[in-house]
C-alpha cells in the first residue's frame, strides 16, 4: 500500500527510527501508526539481542544536578566506538538516563544485581504478610513471587517504568537505542546522592 510522507515522519518523529525503517514498519502494519510502533520497537529488541554480546568500552560519564544542588547524579554508559559516544543520540540518552535515575531512586541495574540476602529478606517480609492477610496456604508462593516482581520493577534500574513515556520500561528504551545507532550499550554503574541524606537527625 502507499505510505504518505506525512505518515513516515510522524513515525519517525515517535520513534526516533530511520525513514526507511518507518516506511517498512508501516508497510507492515497496513498504515497503523501504533502498530508500526510495535513493529519497530520488535525489531529493536530483536537487533539488541545480537548485539549484546558485543564489548562496550567506549561511552561517557555524565552527570544530573537537580533541585538546586540538593541532589546529584554520576552515571556511566558504555558504547562500543568514541564515534557513538560523541553523537547527539547517544549524549541525550546518557542524560535522559541520569535524569531518570535522579527522579526514580533505583537501588540497582538489573535484578541480578540484587544480593540474595535482601531477597530473602523481602520474601519473608511478604511471606509474613500474606499469612497474616489470612490467605489460603497453596497461594502464598504466588503472592510472594508477584510481590518480589513488582519490588523488581521499582528497584532495577532496567525494569523500571521510564519516565519520559510510561508506556516503556527503560529496557525498552536501551533496546530501542541500541537498536537505533547499531551498537552495544550498557549502563554500567551509577551513584545518586540526596543532600543529608544517611545523617542523624541530632546535632
Amino acid at each position: 500500500m502507499e505510505i504518505s510522507l506525512e505518515l513516515v515522519k510522524d513515525l519517525r518523529q515517535r520513534t526516533g527510527a530511520g525513514i526507511v525503517d518507518c516506511k517498512t514498519a508501516l508497510q507492515q502494519a497496513g498504515g497503523n501508526i501504533e502498530a508500526a510502533i510495535d513493529y519497530l520497537r520488535k525489531k529493536g529488541l530483536a537487533t539488541a539481542a545480537k548485539k549484546a554480546g558485543r564489548i562496550a568500552t567506549d561511552g561517557l560519564v555524565a552527570s544530573y544536578i537537580h533541585a538546586g544542588g540538593k541532589m546529584g547524579v554520576l552515571v556511566e554508559i558504555n558504547c562500543e566506538t568514541d564515534f557513538v559516544a560523541k553523537t547527539e543520540d547517544f549524549q541525550s540518552f546518557v542524560k535522559n538516563m541520569a535524569m531518570h535515575i535522579a527522579a526514580a531512586n533505583p537501588q540497582f541495574i538489573k535484578r541480578e544485581d540484587v544480593p540474595q540476602e535482601v531477597l530473602d529478606k523481602e520474601r519473608e517480609i511478604y511471606r509474613t504478610q500474606a499469612l497474616e492477610s489470612g490467605k489460603p496456604a497453596k497461594v502464598i508462593d504466588k503472592i510472594v513471587e508477584g510481590k518480589l516482581e513488582r519490588f523488581y520493577s521499582e528497584v532495577c534500574l532496567l525494569e523500571q517504568t521510564y519516565i519520559k513515556d510510561s508506556d516503556l520500561t527503560v529496557k525498552e528504551v536501551l533496546d530501542g537505542m541500541i537498536g537505533k545507532i547499531g551498537e552495544n550499550i550498557a549502563i554500567r554503574r551509577f551513584a545518586r546522592f540526596q543532600l543529608g541524606e544517611g545523617l542523624s537527625s541530632r546535632s
